[in-house]
């Protein structure tokens, strides 16, 4: 069965700029392993990054969190340990989690 998403997905990006916080979160586990993976459609600022990043730096453990945004960008570690990587890398790499 096919879940239609694409009526949610134009309202988000019809509503992106309004100033309402949108947030899609995702936990991921696999076997052990846990991934905390935050999506935004774009962070064009040092504001928008440090809103985009916050729920992430308030989880207390050691698994791997990754912000997710839609531009074309080099996969990027920052001090506090959160990787943002390109949707495209995410769907299309094979081993995107570990990147």
């Amino acid at each position: 069965m096919d879940i239609k998403r694409d009526k949610y997905l134009n309202d988000l990006i019809n509503r992106m700029h309004n100033g309402m916080i949108k947030v899609i979160d995702f936990i991921a586990n696999l076997g052990s392993k846990r991934y905390y993976i935050q999506s935004a459609f774009s962070m064009p600022t040092e504001e928008k990054r440090l809103q985009e990043k916050a729920s992430l730096v308030n989880v207390n453990d050691s698994f791997k969190k990754i912000i997710i945004v839609k531009d074309v960008v080099n996969v990027t570690r920052d001090e506090d340990g959160i990787t943002t990587m390109s949707i495209y890398d995410f769907l299309l790499k094979e081993n995107s989690l570990e990147l």
